[in-house]
């Protein structure tokens, strides 16, 4: 009888030492979005100073941030980004998102069901105003429906390269694993960054794509720039993080991040 006491005073303990350690680390978690306005939030839109919310593009309603055009009369290739205040090094990060409605007048067709998450990017301030991407890693969000099948969390690399397998990778976007995402639903991106060591992108708990060394690209006319800013080193082991608008409507309802020894 004793034994048994002690064998079930063991399991409590356990459970409890558990549920003690899922708190913990739950409570780790960053809202970056505070569900209620663009606190800490600068958009940058090509063509306008940072801090020039041209359009009403970025805006809070109904709890989500949403990327919005109808104040456009084109698109006009006016590519934004919305940038969080700090900058990133070893993190995990986590983002919810959907895509509705229809693209902005005159769009371009690559764009369609289209947008990313910037990561290891310069900050809005350092951009030229005519600049269209931010010089970063782009973790590409990809729709699908019946007329248009993507994978989802591809790779792009404005004013970047990054290496796989061993080998510096020179195109522009590389196609990660995953499985279609369709119509309007709502999906959750993660993402693992060690710094310059290793990214990971993550859906649904699988790996689709992994790099290592994102690094400045010396061929764009942002090099010797950012490199100068980077304190001569072309490594890139932190930077920002933005949310694209790229001509189609899309909704985030969570943009949170654990920070990584």
């Amino acid at each position: 009888m004793k034994k048994n006491k002690l064998f079930i005073l063991a399991i409590l303990i356990i459970v409890l030492l558990s549920s003690c350690s899922n708190k913990s680390t739950e409570s780790e978690w960053i809202q970056l979005f505070n569900g209620k306005d663009l606190t800490g939030w600068t958009p940058k839109i090509v063509g306008h100073e940072s801090g020039d919310n041209f359009g009403n593009t970025f805006r809070v309603e109904d709890g989500l941030i949403k990327v919005r055009y109808e104040e456009y009369d084109t698109f006009g290739n006016r590519f934004g980004h919305l940038f969080y205040k700090d900058e990133f090094s070893h993190y995990k990060l986590r983002v919810e998102y959907r895509f509705v409605g229809d693209q902005a007048p005159d769009a371009p067709g690559w764009a369609y069901r289209n947008s990313g998450i910037m990561i290891h990017g310069q900050m809005p301030e350092t951009m030229d105003i005519d600049q269209d991407f931010p010089t970063s890693i782009e973790v590409q969000l990809l729709g699908s429906d019946s007329t248009t099948e993507r994978t989802n969390m591809n790779l792009c690399t404005p004013g970047t390269n990054v290496v796989m397998n061993n080998e510096l990778i020179l195109d522009h976007c590389i196609n990660a694993s995953s499985e279609l995402y369709f119509d309007d639903m709502w999906v959750t991106a993660e993402l693992e960054v060690r710094g310059n060591d290793v990214i990971y992108h993550i859906l649904n708990g699988d790996t689709v794509i992994q790099y290592n060394n994102p690094q400045l690209d010396e061929r764009d006319y942002t090099y010797t720039k950012l490199v100068d800013l980077n304190n001569g080193d072309k490594m890139l082991s932190k930077g920002s993080i933005s949310l694209q608008s790229e001509g189609h409507p899309i909704d985030f309802r969570k943009v949170e991040i654990l920070i990584l020894e």
